[in-house]
């Protein structure tokens, strides 16, 4: 095996806009699912008997988990696409002052 590294910055702006537009899809479903299971949006379905009472106070609570959990998930696809877009100007930039000093610029 070698221990040798090679970072292809285009690679690396692919696979990070991959990740953004996963985050930035994710972040338009989650805007959707709150809109289709929010509190009013539930409370709309069953209505205001008496007995749906402790229902609907379920399917909020469950609309908040699964809403916090993609949020969640969002922000870290987020997170992980700017943690690439750094590798890779940190990459670029390393290259550069590397070829600097041999002389290549």
């Amino acid at each position: 095996m070698s221990e040798e590294s090679y970072v292809d910055p285009v690679k690396m702006k692919r696979l990070a806009k991959s990740f953004e537009l996963h985050a930035y899809d994710l972040q338009a479903h989650l805007k959707k699912f709150k809109q289709e299971t929010g509190e009013e949006a539930i409370s709309d379905g069953f209505g205001v008997l008496t007995e749906s009472e402790e229902v609907t106070s379920a399917y909020v609570d469950y609309s908040h988990d699964v809403a916090s959990a993609i949020k969640i998930v969002h922000e870290h696809l987020d997170a992980i696409a700017e943690a690439l877009k750094k590798v890779t100007k940190n990459t670029e930039d390393n290259d550069e002052q590397v070829a600097v000093l041999f002389g290549k610029q």
